[in-house]
């Protein structure tokens, strides 16, 4: 699988039933041309990444917060204002140097939306929803991540009740960090699992 791979024509339809689904409640009056565009905005910017990047940065920086983060995601996420329908059961996952963890939904593409925002395409696809339980460290190298053999990969399978988010490993060289330093080095994609934050200065 690769982010360009099978999913490209699911996507295209996607996107194409999408337009046309839009084109037509604009056209009756139903919606306005902009209520889509800050929606989307919305859970990209405000409901997004940014969300879960603050959680893993207030993780790295409070072993306390750590701690009871690990202990009950849900509990501690809304420590911080994020919480819904989608993120009523997160469990949070910490990798480290001999464990990563990586999430997956094969079902469909359940995804805690308070703190990662709206899932990518390729959660999607079902190249990802299929593969990845079956050859993860495969799937892992086509986003570019390739782990020592000596490293475990435990793959987590989201479910409508439960959801995962991974807390990546805190990148070398950001001992002196303060919070608001480390929130922009969290992606999205290090909190799915299918990436690692590098430091700093690589």
């Amino acid at each position: 699988m690769s982010r360009q791979g099978d999913s490209v024509r699911s996507e295209s339809d996607a996107a194409l039933r999408t337009r046309a689904l839009e084109s037509l409640l604009v056209e009756k009056g139903l919606l306005a041309n902009d209520t889509i565009d800050k929606v989307v905005e919305k859970y990209e910017k405000d409901v997004g990444p940014l969300n879960g990047a603050r959680v893993v940065a207030r993780a790295w920086s409070d072993p306390d917060y750590k701690r009871r983060l690990l202990e009950n995601g849900t509990a501690a996420i809304a420590e911080l204002g994020f919480g819904g329908k989608e993120g009523a059961g997160i469990v949070v996952l910490e990798n480290t140097s001999v464990v990563h963890n990586v999430v997956v939904c094969t079902l469909c593409s359940c995804y805690p939306w308070p703190v990662l925002g709206l899932p990518p395409g390729w959660y999607k696809s079902f190249a990802y929803r299929s593969r990845l339980v079956r050859e993860p460290r495969a799937v892992l190298r086509e986003f570019d991540l390739h782990l020592p053999e000596t490293v475990e990969i435990r793959v987590w399978d989201s479910n409508s009740d439960l959801r995962y988010m991974v807390l990546p490993e805190r990148p070398d060289g950001t001992e002196n960090f303060t919070e608001e330093q480390l929130v922009p080095l969290v992606t999205r994609d290090a909190m799915i699992g299918v990436s690692r934050i590098d430091s700093p200065s690589a």
